[in-house]
């Protein structure tokens, strides 16, 4: 069965669309069938794929208004060996025509039915803010995956994501649960970084990852050139950070599995 990802924290500048595309590149490279959705209006994890977004004759836009289903959309990235819905600017009119749909909050979990199972992973790359489109993603998820720097006003609203996440997951979507933390643009030199680091291994314990994201020069530049860092400079620290992510990600599910196994077994 294909896991559902939602890259998500409503702070904007944490790294959402930079791990999205790089932990998708690199499930690849660790031979997973990987989905990328791009649910953000801004475009970046599609432009970040490879695929030019001014250019698009659909997008994402279409499959969620219920004009194209999700096969008619599908672009393969040319660089990340992988599948992406792709968004634009037209995402942005979805957030308002949604509001008027019927099963409003469960428009994308309709458009993978079907479709997922097609995929390993299915990673969508969340809105900077808890709009309708970020609670579409929640409600399709059954796994949030939560960027963010290690600074105190991070806490803050990783506070208030935690909040949101419990009540969908209360109203709207019982199997939805935080993956992992992931602490991007790290810097073990920092005090700070240290203290709220400190603070994270303590509130969530195995909820956060080990692997951290360094600040890194070539995982700044990738993006430009259409690239996951793992393409564009496979040695730098910021690649290999993100496929070290990728197997932990991928132990923990088989640890989940063998944990769903065994309980089968006794019962």
């Amino acid at each position: 069965m294909s896991k559902i990802y939602a890259i998500a924290n409503q702070k904007g500048g944490v790294g959402k669309t930079t791990s999205c595309v790089n932990i998708a590149a690199s499930l690849v490279a660790a031979k997973q069938k990987v989905l990328l959705i791009d649910l953000d209006p801004q475009g970046n994890a599609t432009t970040g794929s490879g695929i030019e977004k001014s250019a698009l004759e659909y997008s994402i836009y279409d499959v969620m208004v219920g004009e194209k289903t999700a096969a008619e959309v599908i672009e393969p990235s040319p660089s990340g060996k992988f599948d992406v819905i792709p968004a634009n600017g037209d995402l942005t009119a979805a957030e308002v025509e949604l509001l008027s749909l019927p099963n409003k909050e469960f428009r994308l979990r309709s458009v993978l039915e079907g479709l997922a199972d097609q995929y390993d992973f299915v990673l969508i790359d969340c809105p900077p803010s808890l709009n309708m489109l970020t609670l579409n993603a929640l409600t399709a998820s059954n796994g949030v995956i939560i960027p963010m720097q290690c600074e105190y006003y991070a806490l803050e609203g990783l506070s208030a994501l935690m909040s949101t996440i419990n009540q969908i997951q209360q109203a709207l979507n019982p199997k939805l649960r935080v993956q992992g933390i992931l602490r991007t643009m790290y810097d073990p030199r920092n005090s700070l970084t240290n203290d709220v680091s400190a603070q994270l291994t303590e509130y969530f314990g195995d909820k956060l990852y080990k692997t951290c994201i360094p600040r890194n020069v070539r995982l700044a530049e990738a993006p430009s050139f259409g690239q996951p860092a793992l393409i564009y400079d496979r040695t730098s620290k910021g690649a290999l950070a993100y496929l070290a992510l990728a197997g932990e990600i991928l132990r923990r599910e088989r640890a989940a599995q063998s944990e769903v196994t065994v309980e089968a077994v006794v019962s």
